[in-house]
């Protein structure tokens, strides 16, 4: 037997695999009222031979986006600042309708989100509305009365402090008082539940929790599966309950147990944990462990990549031989009085963070840094807007406008030490940014989140750039150019977030990969497979190649290319043209360095060719001067999950 008589068979008999596990999820789905993608489990013969051979495809068929991490005026930090948007024109806006923004400029999306996440606070949920509201129950508490009364004198900035002093200090101000949280609550799932549309759009129920120790962000962003029945047993758990991971952990636990349903945390982009969101202990300060790990994994699969506070994929100092590594980098402290130090970086970045969980892998039996990727807002305006020329800014003091505020409102560097380095990072410095992208096979809270669960996803800086890729160890330079690509990489591969299984003798890895530009967007720079290893002396290693480039540009001996795209933005006229880069680009890869014996991680990454940033459209927009602080132009990105080799 040959090779392609070897590979055929197969691919074969894992499609025959393939074809029952869809099956099995769906006979288990629940049912939707509108199924866009899958068959009845009625409709399936199995084994029957039939001419439509669409029949019979349980697996993913269409990338879904949305946006985990949507704060409205419920969250605190936004509703006391401004926000006056709440969580229903936070999905009537991800669903594609003009809302009127807090500072009073219409918005509009340019295409309808498929799904979001209303995440707001957990710490004192509802307390704008509730002051704006003038609630009975409320007023009947002395910090109540006493935040009421300086908004009604009009000191807001001494309302925001009053509660800021509570928050920074782990004292919640409403104490004992669950019926009026409870109260809140039950307005945050009923907006859910009066938005979901199963096949249409997906409104998931969710929070985030804020843990900062020291100042630094150890938030999560809480997700259910479920409905607001479930839902509405428990009251989310908040930083005044614990700063710690491992408590909302074993309270997650306490929820599945309790309600019979699921829900999964997101950790925030690790830029600014000052080193604690990948650290080398717990924030006990105990070493970690094999349950550690696999308990990470369990209840955060996923991890956020990227969004408005900056990039976590790479640091330049990390990746020094990445000429693309240094894309949003947000490196001078955090909220805290703590500046940035060079050891905290490693301890911050999802590439050495991979890396780091194949050294945890190999001495605990675990990987606790295992994660998919996603991309989210963490917008405090109610309004998930992530395009450059569409940008409605991190929180309300900083939207549309040719106010000096918009470029420079001040995000980080409020507590920074009196002698110190300067710290400060300004809202110009912010992304348009970002997105997360689901391969489900439908619609639903379900699928979307059991996608999460599997890590079937990837994440991007605001573009709707389409990726697939698959692994495996008998692909052909041939497939990514088969109309049916899916068709053959699922039974023949596994996907972003899947494992390698034992190598054939004499195989190697093999990535094929399709990426198709953003249709309203730019077109395509390049494709780049990122590699991460630990070698067989026990070093972590990575390298970045090039696999496939536009314009008929070269890629060298070593995996790379030298050539630039171009650029052909108009600085003045905010704008760019699609005569450079390709709409569409195929890879192909070969691992030829690989050895069976370490254990290795593959990305892709996806570039756009330059475009200009917002704060260049909004120089052009508003007749103001562009800051030189920022670049005028920035290439728009995408990562995929990880597909892990261990041996």
């Amino acid at each position: 037997m040959n090779d392609r008589d070897a590979r055929e068979k197969t691919v074969k008999r894992n499609l025959i695999s393939s074809i029952i596990v869809g099956l099995v999820l769906l006979a288990g789905a629940a049912e939707a009222q509108h199924m866009d993608l899958k068959a009845a489990p009625e409709d399936i013969n199995f084994g029957v031979k039939e001419y439509s051979p669409y029949l019979h495809r349980g697996y993913p068929q269409r990338v879904f986006w949305g946006d985990t991490h949507t704060h409205t005026s419920y969250s605190t930090d936004a509703g006391m600042i401004g926000c006056r948007l709440g969580p229903e024109d936070a999905y009537r806006f991800a669903r594609g309708e003009i809302v009127v923004a807090s500072g009073g400029v219409r918005a509009r999306l340019q295409r309808p989100l498929d799904f979001l996440v209303v995440a707001d606070h957990a710490e004192n949920l509802g307390l704008a509305p509730m002051v704006a509201e003038a609630n009975p129950d409320l007023l009947k508490t002395d910090f109540g009365r006493e935040i009421f009364e300086l908004v009604q004198s009009g000191d807001y900035g001494g309302a925001y402090t009053l509660w800021g002093e509570s928050m920074s200090a782990g004292k919640d101000p409403l104490a004992g008082q669950d019926a009026l949280t409870r109260s809140m609550w039950e307005r945050v799932t009923g907006a859910s539940e009066k938005y979901n549309q199963p096949g249409v759009f997906t409104a998931f129920i969710g929070f985030e929790w804020t843990s900062s120790p020291g100042g630094n962000n150890l938030h999560r962003n809480v997700v259910f599966r479920d409905g607001k029945e479930a839902a509405d047993r428990v009251l989310p758990f908040s930083n005044y309950d614990s700063t710690d991971p491992e408590d909302l952990w074993r309270w997650m636990a306490a929820y599945e147990e309790k309600s019979g349903g699921s829900m999964l945390a997101i950790s925030h982009n690790g830029n600014l944990s000052n080193g604690l969101m990948f650290d080398d202990a717990t924030l006990s300060n105990e070493p970690l462990t094999r349950a550690y790990a696999e308990t990470r994994m369990r209840r955060e699969p996923i991890y956020e990549i990227t969004q408005i506070k900056g990039d976590g994929e790479a640091h330049p100092l990390l990746s020094p031989d990445d000429e693309f590594a240094d894309y949003g980098t947000w490196d001078k402290g955090s909220f805290g009085p703590e500046p940035k130090t060079e050891d905290m970086l490693p301890r911050e970045y999802a590439r050495e963070a991979l890396k780091r969980g194949l050294a945890y892998g190999a001495a605990l039996g675990a990987n606790p840094f295992k994660f998919g990727v996603v991309g989210s807002t963490d917008t405090h305006t109610a309004l998930a807007t992530t395009q450059e020329d569409n940008f409605f800014g991190k929180a309300t003091p900083a939207e549309p406008s040719a106010e000096p505020n918009r470029f420079g409102e001040v995000i980080t560097g409020y507590f920074q030490e009196e002698d110190g380095p300067d710290i400060t990072i300004r809202h110009m410095q912010t992304l348009a940014a970002g997105l997360a992208a689901v391969w489900a096979t439908e619609n639903t809270r379900e699928e979307i989140f059991d996608a999460m669960q599997r890590k079937e996803v990837y994440a991007t800086t605001g573009t709707r750039i389409t990726v697939r890729v698959f692994a495996g160890w008998d692909f052909e330079a041939d497939d990514v150019h088969r109309p049916d690509f899916a068709h053959v990489g699922y039974p023949a591969g596994v996907p972003r977030g899947g494992d390698l299984d034992k190598p054939p003798s004499g195989k190697v890895p093999k990535i094929v990969v399709r990426a198709l530009r953003d249709p309203d967007g730019a077109n395509l720079d390049r494709v780049q497979v990122v590699k991460g290893w630990l070698d067989s002396s026990g070093e972590l290693e990575e390298r970045v190649y090039d696999v496939a480039v536009s314009d008929g540009r070269e890629i060298d001996t070593e995996g790379r290319c030298t050539t630039p795209v171009g650029n052909t933005a108009n600085v003045e006229l905010a704008s760019f043209t699609n005569s450079i880069g390709d709409p569409m680009l195929f890879g192909y890869w070969e691992d030829t360095d690989f050895n069976p014996a370490e254990r290795a991680f593959y990305y892709v990454r996806v570039l756009e060719i330059p475009t200009p940033n917002w704060t260049t459209h909004d120089a052009a927009f508003f007749g103001v001067d562009l800051p030189e602080e920022v670049q005028a132009t920035q290439q728009e990105r995408a990562y995929t999950s990880a597909i892990w080799y261990t041996p």
